[in-house]
């Protein structure tokens, strides 16, 4: 083969490498040492939105639970240690890309989207301490009988597919549940909680886990639901998400101990009975509570 017939796949090759090397990465923001060098900074803070938790509210402001809590963040660095924080708010449409995104990003990169801490996770992502206790729950059409404990499942969900929100521990969940219940059982998926919400309003043969809040406000708007407490799992934590190479975990770490906690403070429980209602706060704080540790 002759030197210049092969020249152009070289150029092609070499310009695909330099490429791949010099792509930016997702988010980026200003690293801790940064800011407290010159005493302000620009965070980037990437959520996907969620009632209760982040949504733009009748005002048209951006609030919410995760969103208050980054606030507080923010007055905590003002005070503490006199740095101005300037939060640049991107939204995220899907799980799986917000994920992937944040562990890809640089510097000051904050990610809210409800993940739950695992320790695989803690391998590929820095996470706060827990920002909220959650309630996975069992749920079906309300045509479909209560159950009374989970060794009935085989035969009251007889002839049922499950119902996952695909890349989520949701997923996890259902295909545990159907290997230690029911062998054999179909799996079905949907992208959204939406979507698990309106199918399961729509079918009497689907079952899913979702968090508590999305039940609750679905059921709150009338969608015909029904919660199967015998399968209620109550471990999961949620935490706020940085990329690896983020220096902020130590500090966001501080704001959430400092004194007596701000888990414990009447401003926490203030933004989640402001965001999710005085009934819906107790149940999550009653289940935080018997979580050891949490």
């Amino acid at each position: 083969m002759k030197l210049f017939s092969v020249l152009p796949l070289i150029i092609v090759s070499t310009l695909l490498m330099f490429s791949a090397c010099s792509e930016h990465p997702p988010f980026s923001g200003d690293s801790f040492e940064l800011v407290k060098q010159r005493g302000y900074g620009t965070l980037t803070v990437v959520y996907i939105p969620a009632e209760g938790f982040a949504y733009i509210d009748d005002r048209g402001k951006l609030t919410g639970v995760t969103i208050d809590i980054m606030e507080e963040f923010r007055d905590f660095l003002d005070v503490s240690m006199g740095l101005d924080i300037t939060y640049e708010f991107v939204t995220a449409d899907r799980f799986q890309q917000f994920y992937s995104d944040i562990k890809n990003s640089e510097g000051g990169v904050f990610g809210l989207g409800n993940v739950t801490i695992t320790e695989a996770r803690k391998l590929e992502l820095r996470f706060s301490p827990p920002y909220l206790t959650n309630i996975a729950v069992l749920i079906t059409n309300d045509s479909v009988s209560e159950l009374s404990e989970m060794s009935e499942i085989g035969q009251q969900f007889a002839g049922m597919s499950g119902l996952a929100f695909e890349g989520t521990l949701h997923q996890d969940r259902i295909e545990r549940l159907i290997a230690n219940y029911i062998p054999g059982t179909p799996v079905e998926f949907a992208g959204s909680n939406t979507q698990i919400l309106n199918m399961l309003s729509e079918r009497d043969d689907l079952f899913a886990y979702i968090d508590i809040y999305n039940f609750w406000r679905a059921v709150e708007r009338g969608k015909p639901l029904r919660q199967h407490a015998a399968g209620d799992l109550a471990s999961e934590r949620f935490g706020i998400i940085m990329p690896l190479n983020s220096d902020w975990q130590p500090v966001i770490t501080d704001f959430f101990e400092r004194g007596v906690g701000f888990r414990t403070s009447s401003v926490y429980r203030s933004i989640l009975e402001r965001h999710l209602g005085e009934e819906l706060t107790e149940k999550l704080e009653s289940a935080r509570e018997a979580v050891i540790g949490d």
